[in-house]
C-alpha cells in the first residue's frame, strides 16, 4: 500500500508540474491572444484588460492555480466555452483511439515477441527484422504512409471520426510502433524466462515445448513487461497527438494544435493537463499490475 501511495503522489505531482509548465510557457511566449487580429492598439488594450492578459504573469498564474484546484480551468479565449468541457469531450475521442491502438498493439506485439523469443531460424529472424524497422518509424511517418495508401486505393477513409473504418488508419499508425516495442520487450523477457532453472526442470519432466512456452515461460516473462507498460502507454498518447493532427481525428492533439495557434493560454494548459492525467493513470495502473504479479514488491515495505 505504501508503494502504491508513493506512486499516486508522484502522479499528482507530475500532473501539477506539467500543467503549470504549459501554463507558464504559454504566458511567457511573445504576444498573446488579443494581439493577433490586426486591430487598433486601443482595441487590443481593451481586450487584454478584459481577458486579464495585462496582469503580471505570476498574478495570472496564481489566479489560474486557485481555480484549477477547484477543477475550474478557466474559459477558452477563442471558443468562449469552459476549458474543462472542451477537454473532456476531446479526451474521450483520444481515449477511444488510444484504447483501440493499445489493444491492437498488445494482440500483435506479445504473441509476436513470444515467437521471436522462443524460436530460432529464418522465420524468427524475419519477424525480428520487421520489428526493428517498425520500431524505428515514428507514428507520424506511419500515419502519412497509411494515409497515402488509403488515398490511392480508396479502400479506407483518410480523415475524420465516424464508423469503424475511420479507426483503421490512425489505430494502425499508433499500434505498429508500439507492437514492435512490445515484441522487443516480450522477446527479451521470454529468452530470460526460458533460461531459468524452473523452466529447465519443467522441460525435464517431459512438458511439451508448446505448453512450456505458452503456459509456463510466458507467465514468468509477464512481470517485466508489465513494469514498463505505463511508459508504453505514455508513448502511445504522445504519439497520438501527431497522428490526430495528420488524420484530422477530433481529439486532444487537434485541440492542442488549435489552442497553440490561437495563443489560447488556458486551453493549452488544459490539454497538457489532460494528456498528463492519461499518462499518470496509465503508469499507476501499470505499477499496480506489477505489484500484483511480483511478490518481491509486496514484500518490500515490510523489509
Amino acid at each position: 500500500m505504501r508503494f502504491l501511495l508513493k506512486r499516486l503522489l508522484a502522479a499528482v505531482v507530475l500532473v501539477f508540474l506539467v500543467t503549470s509548465a504549459a501554463m507558464l510557457l504559454a504566458q511567457a511566449a511573445p504576444g498573446d491572444y488579443a494581439g493577433q487580429f490586426g486591430r487598433s492598439a486601443a482595441q487590443i488594450a481593451a481586450d487584454r484588460h478584459r481577458l486579464g492578459l495585462d496582469r503580471p504573469v505570476w498574478v495570472q498564474y496564481t489566479a489560474w492555480l486557485r481555480r484549477a484546484i477547484a477543477l475550474d480551468l478557466g474559459e477558452s479565449f477563442a471558443r468562449q466555452q469552459p476549458v474543462l468541457s472542451l477537454v473532456r469531450d476531446r479526451a474521450g475521442n483520444t481515449a477511444k483511439l488510444a484504447i483501440a491502438a493499445l489493444v491492437t498493439a498488445t494482440l500483435l506485439g506479445i504473441p509476436w515477441g513470444i515467437v521471436t523469443g522462443s524460436r530460432r531460424g529464418a522465420v524468427a529472424r524475419v519477424l525480428r527484422s520487421v520489428s526493428l524497422v517498425l520500431l524505428s518509424v515514428p507514428p507520424l511517418i506511419s500515419a502519412l504512409v497509411l494515409l497515402t495508401m488509403a488515398a490511392r486505393t480508396g479502400w479506407l477513409p483518410v480523415s475524420g471520426m465516424g464508423g469503424p473504418t475511420h479507426y483503421i488508419v490512425p489505430t494502425l499508425a499508433l499500434a505498429l510502433p508500439i507492437a514492435a516495442m512490445l515484441e522487443r520487450l516480450q522477446s527479451q523477457s521470454m529468452v530470460a524466462a526460458l533460461d531459468r532453472p524452473s523452466t529447465a526442470a519443467a522441460r525435464a519432466r517431459g512438458l511439451s515445448e508448446t505448453r512450456l512456452v505458452w503456459r509456463h515461460a510466458w507467465r514468468q516473462s509477464l512481470a517485466p513487461l508489465l513494469a514498463i507498460y505505463g511508459v508504453v502507454v505514455g508513448s502511445l498518447f504522445s504519439g497520438s497527438f501527431a497522428v490526430e493532427i495528420v488524420t484530422q481525428w477530433p481529439g486532444l492533439g487537434a485541440l492542442m494544435q488549435e489552442a497553440l495557434i490561437a495563443r489560447d493560454t488556458y486551453l493549452v494548459a488544459g490539454c497538457a493537463g489532460a494528456g498528463t492525467v492519461f499518462l499518470a493513470v496509465s503508469i499507476l495502473a501499470a505499477d499496480m499490475a506489477h505489484v500484483l504479479t511480483d511478490p518481491r514488491l509486496r514484500a518490500e515495505p515490510s523489509a
